[in-house]
């Protein structure tokens, strides 16, 4: 059997495959079976930040591999420390917890919230506040978290203690607010499986003087939108606040699976030995790979980063079929005539890969996407659309 029919057997069907199988790749370009080349407009949807194979990434992760590559965390390993210490300096948070992925790392925040609502409010102040048409993950809790009723509906009930505003809708936050006890409110700045929507100005602020009146703290799912998709190193700093928590994970790896809880001075101390843990978060080759990725997002690249953004959203939002194009950075969803699953198959057929996002066609392509590339990709995208 070929790789197709074997994965059909053999993998949960869990997935719509697109019909081809990546074989190899290197930075923005990568080969099917038959070698055909596609230029990567999603990178392993925001995982590879500096494309296939990056050289320094890959010489890194190697070295650390021929060294230790895995420890558990009852022993220290320099990767792993030197990584949220990383975090922390160019945060300014005060803690980090490893984990595995964006949902791990989410339910660790939630976890978190809950703790210390409990110890500096009360047990009953357990609720947290999302936002309708958000995403957070696949576990039960993070499922209960999601704010979308089709990722709901096969795994009911769901876990208590959710409750969901609409973005923008600051009468509904306050209500919310006063008919729970409540924990945290958590949201992305940009809902990103929503359909790749920014939150506006006014309503992160209101989110952060709600809390701010009610004691509840301020989480940023930053898993899609973190280590500099947005432009900035983490999206909630276009906002110009600062959350109690953040969480992280597909970019900061470069391939491998890690994730992190990043907690501010609130609760850096809220948990304690033996109230969390994972035999895998930390690794010291996932560690040593994040570092890496994080050590290279400077100023500089965040600066490619938006006038890439702003080249793309102008070459695009006035094109022929195109009626929108909405996001951050080099996150960003296009909202098409025809539908998005028309659109991103021409796309495949014409050498480019592109995602989806509800009705709209997204791209998340490497942070450092050579110019030349970028330009023949939205010229296919453009035929495509028209």
């Amino acid at each position: 059997m070929d790789i197709k029919n074997v994965d059909s057997t053999y993998i949960a069907n869990t997935y719509n495959r697109f019909p081809i199988q990546l074989c190899k790749g290197n930075g923005s370009l990568v080969y099917d079976e038959n070698g055909k080349e596609y230029i990567d407009m999603g990178s392993g949807i925001a995982v590879n930040s500096f494309g296939f194979c990056d050289e320094e990434w890959q010489n890194v992760v190697t070295a650390q591999i021929s060294q230790i590559q895995h420890s558990s965390n009852l022993y220290y390993t320099e990767p792993c420390a030197k990584l949220a210490e990383l975090i922390c300096k160019k945060t300014g948070m005060s803690k980090v917890f490893f984990a595995n992925s964006g949902a791990e790392a989410n339910e660790c925040a939630i976890k978190t919230a809950r703790k210390y609502a409990a110890e500096t409010k009360g047990s009953e102040f357990y609720t947290i506040i999302t936002l309708k048409n958000s995403f957070h993950g696949r576990t039960l809790a993070t499922l209960a978290a999601t704010g979308q009723d089709v990722f709901h509906k096969d795994f009911l009930p769901l876990m208590p203690g959710f409750v969901y505003a609409q973005a923008g809708d600051t009468d509904e936050l306050h209500r919310l607010v006063n008919e729970n006890k409540c924990a945290a409110i958590m949201f992305e700045c940009v809902q990103g499986e929503g359909g790749v929507i920014p939150l506006s100005q006014e309503y992160v602020d209101e989110i952060v003087k709600v809390a701010k009146e009610n004691n509840l703290l301020v989480i940023c799912d930053e898993v899609q939108t973190g280590n500099g998709r947005s432009g900035e190193l983490y999206s909630y700093m276009h906002y110009g606040i600062k959350p109690d928590i953040f969480t992280t994970a597909k970019g900061l790896g470069g391939g491998l699976p890690i994730g992190a809880a990043v907690l501010g001075e609130k609760v850096q101390n809220t948990l304690t030995a033996g109230t969390h843990g994972s035999t895998f978060g930390g690794n010291p080759v996932c560690c040593a790979g994040a570092l890496s990725i994080l050590n290279r997002i400077d100023s500089r690249l965040l600066e490619d980063v938006k006038k890439k953004s702003e080249y793309i959203i102008n070459s695009l939002c006035s094109a022929k079929g195109i009626e929108s194009v909405t996001g951050l950075g080099l996150m960003l969803g296009i909202k098409t005539v025809k539908p998005a699953s028309d659109v991103i198959k021409i796309c495949m057929e014409g050498g480019v890969l592109c995602l989806s996002a509800k009705d709209k066609v997204r791209l998340l392509p490497a942070l450092n996407i050579p110019w030349n590339l970028l330009e023949k990709a939205v010229s296919v995208i453009k035929t495509a659309s028209a």
